[in-house]
């Protein structure tokens, strides 16, 4: 069986560029819906919101339009503490580019305190001078947010989460 393409050698594959740079100059326009706005909204304020639902008390952070849970509208929305629990995490030694990090990145998904529905976290990372021992599921974590002249209301407005003391 003949297979289309060309076959690379261990020495090509490694050292030898494999893709393209290319950077195209791309406008474009996104809605970010009621909820997640409310939520970028706090954020550029320094503050988390969450949204609750008023038929089931449920409290879920990053907040959404409707309860998954029994259907209903979501209008509340909670100011919660930018305090957490790590849920999940990894070490990350790849960029986004394929290149080897020295230093990995530690992203994991943070369940924000007073929400009621666990998992309900956001994907975002940690401290990366939090010694890696000390980094598990279950960890405590804080919001450790950009000075408040830079934020835009990004997700980035959170630069990361570091350990709390114990």
């Amino acid at each position: 069986m003949k297979v289309r393409g060309t076959k690379l050698s261990h020495d090509e594959f490694m050292n030898q560029v494999i893709s393209v740079d290319h950077h195209p100059e791309i406008e474009y326009a996104w809605a970010t819906g009621i909820a997640i706005s409310k939520f970028l909204e706090g954020l550029k304020q320094g503050k988390i919101y969450g949204a609750k639902c008023n038929d089931c008390d449920r409290v879920v952070c990053p907040p959404r339009i409707f309860c998954e849970e029994c259907f209903s509208p979501m209008v509340e929305y909670v100011e919660l503490p930018d305090t957490g629990v790590v849920n999940t995490f990894s070490l990350a030694y790849i960029r986004t580019d394929a290149s080897r990090r020295e230093k990995p990145e530690i992203p994991a998904v943070i369940d924000i305190d007073g929400t009621t529905l666990t998992p309900s976290g956001f994907l975002h990372l940690l401290d990366e001078n939090i010694p890696h021992d000390q980094i598990k599921v279950g960890m405590k974590v804080r919001a450790v947010w950009k000075p408040e002249a830079e934020r835009t209301g990004s997700i980035t407005d959170i630069m990361y989460f570091t350990k709390m003391e114990d």
